[in-house]
């Protein structure tokens, strides 16, 4: 009874977490005269058609295209400065506590504020915010404390003796890393880049007052909320979710196949 008990609490958590995201694909799929509310009318991909049509207001195609390069941009730069910092903090240096807790700090700044104050700096610069320096910069604060965090526990279970072996071997600092180091850590790697990639896939307050005058498409969805009231919105909101998941299965999948490999050459 108590198990079943459990298991009923667990799929209304569920059904919380993820009903108005089902709620939003039911209604993406109506047709040319449903609204945004229910019952819809007909069932057609009219609406997703209409994503693809000119469009009065708004510019999905180029904001979807910022996102994504915007995306690809911080997941880079956050996979390689995570793992650059996590084998630099395996040995204490001066100041490595001080520098850690300043890494972690804009985890606790709300992001209007670390927003505004990008924006605020590169004003007093003479420099004008764009989506490809001022919002980079302002997202990363966001991202790579969760690629620290990530690169900080798995290496705090790392067996340092296999480096041992390795050098004794004969392997040079580089063959080390790149034959042991970096192929055990990989499937780490795909996850801190999956992070890097949906944080800033979906991030809009740190990039409301960083992003200038070309909108991601976090921005432009909201600006087209005051203007555009049909559910082609719900059909974009469908589409973006469902790029989310592609994301999260590839990595996933990277991810087993990774393990699959270890386990094939370790055999």
């Amino acid at each position: 009874m108590a198990r079943v008990l459990m298991a009923g609490l667990f799929g209304a958590f569920v059904l919380f977490l993820y009903g108005p995201t089902l709620t939003i694909v039911i209604l993406a799929f109506g047709g040319p005269e449903s609204g945004l509310t229910f019952p819809i009318l007909g069932f057609s991909f009219h609406w997703f058609g209409q994503l693809f049509a000119t469009q009065a207001v708004g510019d999905l195609g180029a904001a979807l295209q910022r996102s994504l390069m915007l995306a690809t941009m911080v997941t880079v730069v956050t996979v390689c400065a995570a793992l650059a910092a996590g084998l630099a903090f395996r040995r204490q240096f001066w100041g490595s506590g001080a520098l850690f807790t300043l890494a972690l700090a804009s985890l606790i700044v709300p992001s209007i504020l670390v927003s505004l104050g990008v924006g605020l700096v590169f004003s007093q610069a003479g420099i004008d915010t764009n989506w490809w320096s001022s919002a980079f910069g302002a997202q990363l604060t966001w991202t790579l404390p969760f690629g620290l965090l990530i690169t900080f526990a798995v290496l705090s279970r790392f067996d340092r003796s296999w480096e041992e072996a390795a050098r004794d071997l004969g392997g040079t600092p580089w063959q080390v890393f790149r034959l042991v180091v970096l192929p055990i850590l990989l499937p780490s790697i795909v996850g801190i880049g999956l992070f890097g990639f949906t944080l800033s896939w979906d991030e809009f307050p740190r990039t409301l007052l960083t992003a200038g005058s070309d909108n991601t498409l976090p921005l432009e969805i909201y600006g087209m909320t005051t203007n555009v009231t049909s559910p082609m919105l719900y059909a974009l909101g469908t589409v973006t979710t469902g790029l989310s998941l592609v994301a999260i299965g590839g990595a996933l999948l990277l991810i087993r196949a990774l393990a699959r490999r270890r386990r094939v050459e370790a055999n």
